[in-house]
């Protein structure tokens, strides 16, 4: 189907579309479909084949025919080398001719917004224009992701559980029906009401309907929880919540025309002229309305402008891998019993000041972590609710994924993607496990963690300070890449703010800053001076505390002893035996140096974060000399050494060991 030939149509769906309305009340007549957002992919620079292109139009034209049945077509150009896949979703409110004008739309925009596209999608508030040169059919999309919210904040905080509560049961009841579409509202307050709804493609499952509507609905805190209209939507579904009405009701859905019999009956001659009369004029003078409409549409796209009448606006427009990983939901308590066999002892993985942690596998397969808040925990409600939501907001490659959680008969249990490595100390401080560490993944796993606190202190939407970083709270996925674990004690900075103080002080001995132990204040530098002592027992295979027990460094500290081996230029000193064969002297002395400048007295003297991400990327640049390193605790407690007696538990998501310092 020609440009041309789709314009004509357009106006024509226009004329039959807007008839309609003088047949609907005007309260509830339907607005113009409006665009919202396209993703384009495998854009090249050349044209596209004519073979392709001849596809494309084809599989274009019978999605705009096939969308008067509304039932969401998918189509592939057969008898082909050169196969095209299309389709389209309409809301399922919006039928027939209202459905055909929106595809229409949206197959007349696609060339303009994606040309020389192999792939595209098309979103419009109406519906969704889906095409690719390879098969999707059954298959859950969740990125590329548009979201959209008003201008209307919530006043009201409470609204923000009672209306999550509300649109988790429209998911729920929509994954459920056989055509994937719920639509829902509830009274909020006696003057307040809210509306929500819920829509897949039709060609999904049951099961990926749930999972493609929860993980759209897992990004709502990030971008639109205190927004009072919202919008989410990939190419496989959709989510949308809002204080109108914006749907149409049952009457309205499919027009209905006047009863024959009664107008074969009960209308004369000159009631049926005046009818057709007004009618007429109604339909001349709203034609009229929509050809200025389709002329203002088309100025303020060529100028670049977003039409007025959208209330939606978009915040972030495609959703990355990275941040597309917070799926959290809850897990029935039956479903975590299943997966632990009743949390056996054979599948607990280890404890901690949290609790124990199970491994667990899921019915669909998906293995787990399971941590499990103990009656007789150090932890409780707080770090449970910390947990929960830091790690539901921060979403990295060097943080851990939270999964889930369940909140059923007093158990209070989080729910982990499984990582088969365990955690750094697991390895680290086994004499036969960390020869498998050498210095090239070594290097990487200081990289990785460095990135990762750089995220939390600078990059993610939160300023995070973790409180707790030591080896244990460092996890270590299949390719032995570093995941930062445990935001119990996490806390969370305002614009602004710098530092924090506190009375409860809570850490493990060895990685905890003076100035932390000594006064109750944290900041950035808290972190800093965790992560340095980490870089140097990464570096010598060899825990902080406890070191002056180890005969190695004579009764000195892991920090005081770097520090005076790098001023008597014997650093190399400090490395792991094991490494011998293979470290870069340059890299190990560099890593020496920025973790000694890391655990400086003088917290003002640390370096940020920033700061060492980029001395550890650059060869070259100049380093500033440390100073004498901060007074460390080096006393190990009873629990660690009970803990370093079993490697059982050096657990996969091994919790803090939480100690309360008198002031």
């Amino acid at each position: 189907m020609s440009r041309k030939q789709l314009n004509v149509r357009s106006i024509c769906f226009g004329f039959l579309f807007l008839m309609s309305f003088s047949l609907i009340p005007l309260s509830t007549k339907a607005q113009m479909p409006i665009y919202l957002e396209s993703y384009c992919q495998n854009t090249t620079n050349q044209v596209l084949s004519s073979a392709y292109q001849t596809n494309l139009n084809n599989v274009l034209s019978w999605l705009t025919l096939d969308a008067a049945t509304s039932k969401g077509y998918n189509y592939i150009e057969s008898n082909t080398t050169v196969p095209v896949y299309g389709t389209y979703n309409c809301r399922g409110d919006v039928v027939g001719v209202f459905c055909e004008f929106c595809v229409s739309n949206a197959v007349r925009e696609v060339p303009h917004r994606c040309p020389n596209a192999f792939a595209a999608i098309v979103w419009y508030d109406f519906c969704i224009l889906r095409y690719s040169n390879e098969s999707f059919y059954g298959k859950v999309l969740t990125h590329p992701m548009w979201n959209g919210t008003g201008d209307k904040n919530i006043s009201n905080v409470a609204e923000i559980q009672k209306g999550g509560d509300f649109v988790r049961s429209v998911i729920r009841k929509a994954y459920k029906e056989t055509n994937f579409y719920y639509i829902d509202d509830f009274n909020l307050s006696s003057t307040q009401r809210r509306y929500s709804l819920a829509q897949c493609s039709r060609d999904l499952t049951n099961e990926g309907c749930r999972q493609c509507l929860e993980a759209i609905f897992a990004i709502v805190p990030q971008c639109c929880e205190l927004k009072l209209e919202w919008f989410v939507m990939t190419g496989t579904c959709v989510l949308r919540y809002d204080d109108r009405m914006f749907y149409l009701n049952n009457q309205t859905a499919s027009v209905s025309l006047p009863n024959r019999q009664t107008a074969k009956h009960g209308v004369n001659k000159r009631s049926k002229i005046l009818i057709i009369s007004l009618s007429v004029m109604a339909a001349i003078t709203l034609l009229c309305f929509y050809v200025y409409c389709f002329w203002y549409r088309r100025r303020v796209t060529k100028d670049g402008l977003i039409p007025q009448t959208i209330r939606l606006k978009s915040h972030q427009n495609v959703q990355t891998e990275d941040t597309l990983n917070a799926d959290l939901s809850r897990i029935p308590l039956i479903t975590i019993l299943q997966s632990t066999d009743n949390f056996s002892e054979a599948s607990k993985l280890g404890e901690g000041g949290f609790g124990p942690v199970y491994k667990g596998i899921l019915p669909d397969g998906t293995q787990i972590a399971v941590k499990r808040l103990s009656e007789f925990s150090g932890q409780g409600s707080e770090e449970f609710n910390n947990e929960v939501m830091f790690i539901a907001k921060l979403q990295h490659r060097n943080l851990v994924r939270l999964l889930a959680c369940c909140l059923e008969e007093n158990e209070k249990i989080l729910i982990y993607e499984y990582l088969p490595n365990a955690s750094l100390d697991f390895h680290l401080f086994d004499d036969e496990k960390r020869k498998e560490l050498n210095w090239k993944l070594r290097l990487s796993i200081i990289n990785g963690i460095a990135r990762g606190i750089l995220y939390l202190h600078q990059d993610s939407r939160l300023k995070v300070i973790h409180r707790d970083l030591k080896a244990s709270n460092v996890l270590l996925d299949q390719e032995m890449n570093p995941k930062i674990s445990d935001f119990g004690l996490a806390k969370a900075f305002e614009i602004g703010q710098n530092q924090g103080n506190t009375k409860r002080v809570m850490g493990t001995y060895g990685y905890m800053a003076p100035e932390y132990v000594m006064e109750g204040l944290f900041s950035v530098k808290s972190d800093v001076f965790s992560f340095g002592v980490l870089v140097l027992e990464i570096i010598c295979g060899r825990k902080n505390s406890g070191f002056h027990l180890s005969g190695v460094g004579h009764g000195q500290t892991l920090t005081l002893y770097a520090w005076r081996i790098w001023c008597a230029g014997k650093c190399l000193e400090l490395m792991d035996p094991t490494l011998e064969k293979t470290f870069t002297g340059s890299e190990v002395e560099r890593c020496i140096h920025i973790g000694l400048l890391c655990v400086q007295e003088d917290a003002t003297d640390r370096p940020t974060m920033s700061d060492v991400v980029v001395m550890l990327a650059s060869e070259t640049m100049a380093i500033p000399k440390p100073k004498h390193p901060a007074f460390s605790v080096g006393k190990m407690t009873s629990e660690e050494e009970t803990t370093s007696k079993s490697s059982k538990n050096l657990s996969l998501n091994d919790v803090t060991l939480s100690i309360t310092l008198p002031r």
